[in-house]
């Protein structure tokens, strides 16, 4: 386990879900990730941090009962200045659907789209920083959205937080991958027709797993879904599963572990 040190401003540094069943949502990624749980801002109502060892991993929260919204992992990605940051979304074609608000002491937050239409947050750090651990079972490790196509969107990004793009030269795979300060924080892969429709442009959190198989087992045990099977490529052993509520992630176990 390594602990994370202050995230670079367009670094994904959080991930939160919003669920209905706040409980049984808990109790699944309890059995799954061997989270543990803590009180956290209640500002959008009941919200809970997920702990390994005590440290922050990532939030849960439950959505009002008259909303019937869809259940996601939403990415936030670091800024040392939520309200400018907002203003830049707006500027460049994005939408802000809350915020910028505070939330307790911990930071300063807003949920906003992208002109693909691919929701995510901007957190500026208050007493929590982001997650605070990584690169151990149940920890986030890696950001990438899927929409149609990156020439339209990675331009947004690429001004709105500065990233140096690195895209894939190839004919048939558009993948770009975004970088700050030399370094692969997060991805844009196109990937045309295979785009889900119900889900459209969407951002897929991958959670590092000791042992992807037998995540996936243990997903279905708990009442989730396996969407893609267990499959080798360039960055591990993967599966991309959905938790009970229907929120959709990726396991790794990633190369060289």
């Amino acid at each position: 386990m390594t602990e994370a040190t202050r995230h670079t401003p367009g670094a994904p540094c959080w991930v939160s879900l919003m669920v209905h069943s706040l409980d049984a949502t808990q109790a699944f990624y309890a059995e799954l990730f061997g989270w543990e749980f803590a009180p956290g801002p209640q500002q959008l109502g009941p919200y809970v941090r997920a702990l390994l060892d005590g440290k922050e991993v990532a939030g849960i929260g439950r959505l009002p009962a008259d909303r019937h919204l869809g259940v996601a992992w939403t990415p936030y990605l670091a800024t040392d200045d939520a309200d400018a940051t907002v203003e830049k979304i707006r500027s460049y074609g994005g939408t802000v659907g809350v915020g910028p608000l505070d939330a307790e002491d911990a930071g300063r937050l807003a949920i906003v789209t992208d002109p693909a239409g691919a929701v995510f947050g901007i957190w500026q750090r208050g007493a929590l920083s982001g997650t605070a651990v990584y690169g151990t079972h149940g920890t986030p490790v890696w950001e990438e959205l899927l929409t149609t196509e990156t020439a339209s969107v990675s331009k947004f990004y690429q001004t709105v937080f500065g990233y140096e793009l690195e895209p894939v030269v190839s004919a048939d795979f558009d993948y770009v991958t975004l970088h700050l300060d030399g370094h692969p924080v997060a991805a844009l892969h196109g990937v045309g027709h295979a785009l889900p429709r119900d889900r459209g442009t969407h951002w897929m959190t991958y959670f590092e797993v000791e042992d992807t198989d037998e995540a996936a087992r243990r997903v279905m045990e708990l009442g989730g879904h396996v969407l893609q099977p267990p499959r080798d490529d360039a960055g591990g052993r993967a599966a991309t599963v959905a938790d009970p509520e229907g929120a959709v992630f990726t396991i790794v176990r990633t190369a060289g572990r």
